[in-house]
C-alpha cells in the first residue's frame, strides 16, 4: 500500500519507522514543520515528504495528531482523499472524534476506522520515536460501521509492525477504560508530585516514586484536550478514586487498624487476582 502518516511526532514518526523496517509499504510523511519531514526523509522513515493535495494517492491514511487538529484537517483537505481509500487516527479519545470523522468519510467518500496505539513515551516529538515502539502492544480498534475487510487491513497492518494484541471495541467502551487505565494514572501522577514533599524526594525514594510519578512527566497541552474531551468517564474515575482514598484517610484518622487493613487487603487481592 501506499500509507501516508500525517504528523511525525513520536507517534507517527514511530509509524513510519516500524512501516519502513517491517513491510514493504511506501511511506509518505506529511508534516507541519518542514524540517521535521526532512530529517524523516534524509533518515529513511519516509519514502517522500508529501502534501495534502497528494492524498490521493494513498490507500491508507494514519492521522497522528491532537483530536481536534485531525478533525480540521480532515475538513480542510478530505476533498483530496480517494474514493474507499482507508483512515484512521491514533487519538487517545473515541467519542468525540469517532462520530465527526464518520460524518466527514460519508461527505468525501472515504472509509473511516477509528484506532489507538497503546503507546508511548514520557517525551514527546520525532526524536524519540522508534520502529520498535509498538512491540508487543496493544492495537484498539473502533469499526464504526465500516465493512470487515477495512478491519482486517487495519488489524494485519498493526500485526505486521509488531503490535501483539489486537482489541475491537466501540468508542464509548474504549473511553470508559481509557479513562481508568491511561487518563486517571496521568491525573493521579500530577496530582502526587504537586505536593511540597516532591522537591526533596532524592535519597527518601525508590521505586514506589518512580512508579508513580513516572506519568506526570507530561504534554500538558494534549492531555489537558484529552482530559476535557473525555470528561464524564474521567470524572467518574477521579470521584471513585477520591471516594477510596477517603476510606484510607477516614480509617487512618481514627486509627482503625481493622478497617485499614482491609481496605489494604482487598486492593492486594484484586492486584493478586488479576496475576500481574
Amino acid at each position: 500500500m501506499k500509507i501516508a502518516v500525517v504528523g511525525l511526532g513520536i507517534i507517527g514518526g514511530s509509524y513510519c519507522k516500524a512501516l519502513k523496517k517491517y513491510t514493504d509499504h511506501y511511506v509518505i510523511g506529511i508534516n507541519r514543520t518542514r524540517s521535521t519531514a526532512e530529517k524523516a526523509l534524509a533518515e529513511g522513515s519516509i519514502d517522500k515528504i508529501g502534501t495534502p493535495q497528494e492524498l490521493g494517492s494513498a490507500d491508507l491514511i494514519i492521522l497522528t495528531m491532537y483530536p481536534q487538529a485531525d478533525i480540521d484537517f480532515i475538513k480542510e483537505n478530505g476533498k483530496y482523499i480517494a474514493h474507499g481509500a482507508l483512515v484512521t487516527d491514533a487519538s487517545g479519545i473515541k467519542t468525540a472524534i469517532c462520530p465527526r470523522l464518520c460524518e466527514l468519510a460519508a461527505e468525501f467518500g472515504f472509509v473511516f476506522v477509528g484506532s489507538h496505539p497503546m503507546a508511548g513515551k514520557e517525551k514527546n516529538g520525532y526524536e524519540v520515536s522508534e520502529a520498535e515502539l509498538y512491540k508487543g502492544a496493544s492495537f484498539i480498534i473502533t469499526p464504526c460501521g465500516a465493512e470487515q475487510r477495512y478491519v482486517d487491513t487495519l488489524s494485519n497492518l498493526a500485526k505486521s509492525i509488531g503490535f501483539s494484541t489486537i482489541k475491537i471495541t466501540t468508542p464509548e467502551e474504549h473511553d470508559r477504560m481509557i479513562a481508568f487505565t491511561s487518563q486517571l494514572p496521568h491525573a493521579l501522577a500530577c496530582a502526587y508530585v504537586l505536593s511540597p514533599c516532591c522537591p526533596n524526594h532524592k535519597g527518601f525514594s525508590a521505586g514506589s516514586y518512580r512508579d508513580v510519578s513516572r506519568v506526570a512527566n507530561i504534554n500538558s497541552s494534549l492531555w489537558s484536550e484529552l482530559f476535557l474531551e473525555n470528561k464524564e468517564p474521567l470524572t467518574a474515575e477521579l470521584e471513585q478514586l477520591i471516594e477510596n482514598l477517603n476510606k484510607i484517610i477516614n480509617a487512618v484518622k481514627a486509627e482503625d487498624k481493622k478497617a485499614l487493613t482491609d481496605i489494604l487487603e482487598r486492593g492486594h487481592r484484586v492486584k493478586q487476582s488479576l496475576g500481574e
